[in-house]
């Protein structure tokens, strides 16, 4: 699926490659437009104030300061620096004080497993380390970040620090503009994968990866300065300033959204005017859950894992009619790559629900995304890869601006995940392997199957988790299932864990086993699925609450079946 140039708009040669080159823009010609809007107080009847607020200006000029300040103190172009910031004032003020420096924000979900985080930390080698004094106490008890060689905290005093933030900025005032002059190619995050099926991995971005994120998504989404946006998931309002809007940081746990209150987002949604939503599909069942009208809102986007059919319909009944649901299709290590509207999602159910996996939209200009035959080893260059024809379902690859290149300290797993292709002009790019599974239609539209490490491989044949889970999730006592493998791979036996719906009587549990295998007997690629286990509660990831945890599934399964 060949569309533009993969390569990311020329720019200005004095303008900075940087997410930040454009705040001292925004803010000069909207200098009291509010740019983040957070919770903080709250009153009588326990809502958030929203009395935390940053204008374009102040997010401008107190970012210069703070840049200015971490200067002073060693955190400079190029400093590795660990941000452990809850979603506040304050941790946008660094992000965009880090990105004007030219600094390296590494940034952790702080609810992953401690060994793992751990890894995640020493792995990145940070030279410096910013948090809250949790935090603090958390890297001196549990031994994080040894490396670092300054450490700033965000509390009141300098308890197992060097010192405050409010020390830095103070420090740092009427400094002036503090955008370094940083080129494409320059490093300017690594951001850390959920760790959904493993380890997380330290994704590399590179300036031009930012600036090209804003760009595509703008172009895809279409959209325009002066909106308001309610972004769910924290990191995701970084891009808000870039794009112009106002951002309202919700009153809820960024690591448990499918927790959050419905009752608070409906009044922030309707307190400030928001227009557009951010949110994993976790998020949307609550909000179609509660079943309030979502009134004003003119664009929903929803990303993390597939939303379930059954969701993104009773969502556009929510919605206005004029409003736009975009599931856009991508990954910490590149994003967006694939978009498709709630409209033309909704078109594709019956066939989603007969086993043909989940549409994810066509490509976002000007990615490349081509299906390539399953390969588990490494493919060093393009040449060795074998493209698929349309229909062939395959290992998803895409090549674009916004295909990151490596992993940090990570060499084994770039060498997995990246393939270089030489182009006409003599360069070359790195082609992404996205660890999904897929095809094209005669559309052209890309169709999802499921991770490749889910994939199970029986002696009749391989089965994919997106075209077999939702013609079993079609069962109206089904709150969801997930196919797992027991045994040795080629000849491996498919089981299916099923998770009830709520308010599904557990004594029904024979019964709707009898009528789910009758639902598989209908369908060729499932009839072969003989058996069935109930799970309590599915394991999910930590940062969308929607990613199922099959290798965990598949853990219990043998252990549950034991086998039979």
């Amino acid at each position: 699926m060949n569309n533009e140039s993969s390569v990311a708009p020329e720019r200005a040669p004095s303008t900075p490659c940087n997410i930040a080159a454009s705040l001292p823009r925004r803010a000069a010609e909207a200098p009291e437009r509010v740019a983040m809007r957070c919770p903080g107080t709250r009153g009588a009847d326990g809502l958030a104030r929203y009395d935390q607020v940053l204008s374009y200006a102040e997010l401008d000029a107190r970012s210069d300061a703070i840049a200015a300040g971490l200067a002073k103190r060693g955190i400079v172009r190029g400093t590795r620096t660990v941000v452990m910031v809850r979603p506040s004032p304050e941790f946008f003020l660094l992000m965009f004080a880090l990105f004007k420096a030219g600094a390296v924000p590494v940034l952790v979900d702080p609810g992953i497993d401690k060994r793992a985080l751990r890894q995640c930390l020493d792995e990145a080698l940070p030279e410096a380390f910013i948090g809250i004094p949790l935090a603090h106490i958390a890297r001196v008890v549990l031994g994080w970040a040894k490396s670092a060689r300054i450490r700033i905290t965000t509390g009141g005093r300098a308890w197992l620090a060097d010192a405050t933030l409010a020390e830095v900025e103070r420090d740092g005032s009427g400094a002036g503009s503090q955008l370094a002059d940083t080129r494409p190619d320059e490093v300017a995050a690594i951001v850390f994968t959920s760790g959904s099926t493993g380890v997380p991995k330290g994704v590399v971005y590179r300036h031009r990866h930012f600036v090209a994120q804003i760009e595509m998504m703008g172009r895809a989404f279409g959209i325009v300065p002066g909106g308001v946006d309610l972004p769910t998931f924290p990191p995701f309002a970084l891009f808000d300033p870039a794009l112009g809007l106002s951002s309202v940081v919700p009153d809820m746990d960024p690591t448990r959204p499918g927790q959050a209150d419905p009752n608070k987002l409906h009044d922030v949604i309707a307190r400030f005017g928001v227009d557009q939503l951010f949110g994993s599909p976790a998020l949307m069942a609550v909000l179609v859950k509660h079943g309030a009208k979502l009134s004003g809102l003119k664009r929903v986007t929803s990303a993390g894992a597939p939303v379930p059919p059954d969701t993104v319909a009773a969502l556009r009944a929510l919605l206005p009619d004029d409003a736009q649901l975009w599931t856009p299709y991508g990954a910490t290590e590149c994003l967006p790559v694939a978009v498709i509207e709630g409209r033309e999602l909704q078109s594709t159910r019956a066939v989603t629900e007969a086993g043909a996996g989940t549409c994810v939209g066509r490509a976002v200009a000007p990615n490349e995304i081509r299906i390539i035959a399953i390969d588990d080893a490494p493919i060093a260059q393009w040449a060795d890869a074998r493209v698929l024809a349309v229909g062939e379902v395959g290992e998803i690859t895409v090549a674009g601006p916004t295909a990151t290149d490596s992993y940090f300290n990570r060499e084994a797993a770039t060498l997995a995940a990246k393939i270089r292709e030489p182009l006409a002009d003599g360069s070359e790019r790195v082609v992404h392997r996205m660890g999904d599974l897929g095809y094209f239609d005669a559309q052209g539209r890309l169709w999802f199957c499921g991770r490749k490490s889910h994939r199970v491989e029986t002696a009749q044949g391989p089965l994919y988790t997106e075209q077999v889970e939702p013609v079993f999730n079609t069962h109206a006592r089904v709150r969801r299932t997930a196919l797992v493998g027991v045994g040795a791979a080629g000849a491996q036996r498919p089981v299916l864990c099923v998770e009830l719906a709520e308010g599904a009587n557990p004594h029904d549990w024979p019964a709707i086993e009898r009528e789910l295998r009758a639902i598989g007997a209908a369908h060729a690629h499932t009839a072969a699925i003989g058996d069935f286990l109930r799970h309590k509660r599915f394991p999910v990831d930590i940062r969308h609450n929607a990613k199922i945890g099959r290798e965990k599934l598949a853990v219990w399964a043998t252990k549950e079946g034991a086998w039979r």
